[in-house]
């Protein structure tokens, strides 16, 4: 097995960050959080669904639009689909859409 590239959205930050937590996570001595996983995730947060617009002065003309999904993006090690739980929140998007992992594309 390799690794396996998935988008997903979450209905709020909240959701997302226990959905990872629950990949496997310990505590340093320090009292610091860590991943006890090989996966790679990367949270890219609320994403823009209209950009925002300036004059020629840098002043916004019109404020962006956002999402309200919470979007995160997955590098799966050794997995040939999505864990239990996640693959309800997979979405597909046009090409990388807004990130993508050195080396691999997404669709």
């Amino acid at each position: 097995m390799g690794y396996l590239f998935k988008k997903y959205e979450f209905n709020s930050e909240t959701q997302a960050d226990e959905k990872i937590a629950a990949l496997g996570t310990a505590t340093d001595e320090d009292g610091n959080e860590y991943p006890t996983h090989s996966h790679t995730v990367v949270k890219l947060g609320y994403l823009p669904t209209t950009e925002a617009t300036y004059d020629e002065d840098g002043n916004v003309e019109t404020e962006a639009e956002y999402s309200s999904m919470y979007s995160v993006d997955v590098l799966w090690a050794d997995l040939d689909s999505s864990p239990y739980g996640w693959g309800s929140y997979e979405i597909s998007v046009e090409g990388n859409g807004v990130h993508t992992f050195a080396g691999w594309s997404f669709n």
